[in-house]
C-alpha cells in the first residue's frame, strides 16, 4: 500500500535508505523514533519493517514439483574464483528452459531461495547465486549481508553473476535458452547481463533495478521486461532515458508501473509487499519467459 500520512511515508523512507546501506540498523531506528504519529513514537511502524521470512515461504523446499539443491561451480575472475548457488529443477527429466534468479543487495536469504522455487514450480530449472559465497555465504541475516556485499568488489561481483548465467545456460539439464531476474540490486544487474551477454541471453524481467547507461542499450538482444513500482524515486529517475533508448534501437521491450506500490513491492517478508503488484507481476514474468524461453 502506498504511504499517505506524513510521518509514515518518512519511516519507509529511512527504510529505504536503510536496505541501501546509506544508514545502518541503530540510525534507521534511532531517527524513526525521534518522528511521532498521534503522540506516539514510529519505532513499532520501523521495527515491523524489518523482513520475517517466515512470511515470504510460498513453497517449501520439501515440494515434490521440484528438486533443490546448492551447487558449486568455477567463477574465473570473480571475488574467489568459485561461486555457490541454489539450483532448483522441475521434477521430471527435463531439459528445461533456465531462469537466474538474483537477490538484493544482501545476499541469497530465503526470500529469493522461494522465488527461484516458484520459477522451478513453473517449468523453468533456476539458479540464485549467493554474491556472497566468496566471504562465506549469507550470513544468515540481512545487516550483516548487506554490509558484506558492499565490502565486496562491485566489479568481480557482477562477473560471479555473469559466470553463473553460463553455467546455468551450459547446465546438463538446460535447453541452453536462459532468462534471467532480480530484484533491486538484482534487477539493475539483469540489465548488465542483457548488455554483458547479448544473444546469449533470451529474456530479462529486471524487478525495480537501475537502467544501464543508454549507450550500452545498442548490445541488448534480449527481450526485455521491465519492473517498476510507482512510488520509488531513484529507480524512476532512470526509467525515461532506458525507454527511449530501447526504443531508439529497435529493441523487444515492455515496462510495467504498478500503482500504489513502493521499491520491494514484490518481498512478501516485508510490509513494503502488494500482493495484488506482486501476484500481477510475477504472472507476467512468468507469461514473458514462456514466451520467449520456450520457443
Amino acid at each position: 500500500m502506498k504511504k499517505t500520512d506524513p510521518v509514515e511515508r518518512r519511516v519507509y523512507e529511512l527504510y529505504d535508505k536503510y536496505c541501501h546501506g546509506e544508514i545502518d540498523r541503530r540510525q534507521f531506528f534511532k531517527r524513526a523514533a525521534a518522528l511521532t504519529i498521534g503522540g506516539l513514537s514510529a519505532l513499532s511502524i520501523a521495527e515491523s519493517l524489518i523482513p520475517d521470512y517466515a512470511k515470504a515461504q510460498e513453497i517449501s523446499f520439501t515440494d515434490t514439483r521440484i528438486k533443490p539443491r546448492y551447487v558449486e561451480y568455477p567463477s574465473p575472475g570473480g571475488n574467489s574464483g568459485t561461486m555457490k548457488g541454489y539450483l532448483v529443477a522441475p521434477a521430471g527429466d527435463g531439459p528445461f528452459p533456465g531462469v537466474l534468479v538474483m537477490h538484493e543487495n544482501r545476499g541469497l536469504n530465503p526470500y529469493i531461495e522461494d522465488v527461484a522455487r516458484r520459477a522451478a514450480v513453473a517449468g523453468f530449472l533456476a539458479l540464485a547465486p549467493d554474491g556472497l559465497a566468496p566471504v562465506g555465504g549469507y550470513p544468515g541475516n540481512d545487516d550483516d549481508g548487506r554490509a558484506m556485499q558492499a565490502a565486496l568488489d562491485q566489479d568481480k561481483l557482477r562477473l560471479d553473476m555473469l559466470n553463473s548465467a553460463r553455467y546455468l545456460k551450459a547446465h546438463e539439464l538446460s535447453t541452453g535458452k536462459l532468462g534471467a531476474t532480480g530484484f533491486c540490486w538484482g534487477g539493475a544487474t539483469t540489465n548488465y547481463l542483457a548488455v554483458t551477454m547479448g544473444p546469449d541471453l533470451q529474456a530479462g524481467v529486471p524487478f525495480y533495478g537501475r537502467a544501464p547507461a543508454s549507450a550500452d542499450v545498442p548490445k541488448i538482444s534480449a527481450a526485455m521486461m521491465v519492473q517498476y513500482a510507482e512510488d520509488d524515486e531513484g529507480v524512476n529517475a532512470t526509467r525515461a532515458d532506458y525507454e527511449a533508448a530501447l526504443r531508439a534501437n529497435g529493441k523487444t521491450f515492455e515496462f510495467h508501473t504498478y500503482p500504489g506500490t513502493l521499491h520491494g513491492f514484490h518481498n512478501n517478508s516485508t510490509p513494503r509487499y502488494n500482493k495484488e503488484a506482486a501476484e500481477l507481476a510475477w504472472e507476467r514474468t512468468i507469461a514473458f519467459f514462456n514466451t520467449h524461453l520456450r520457443n
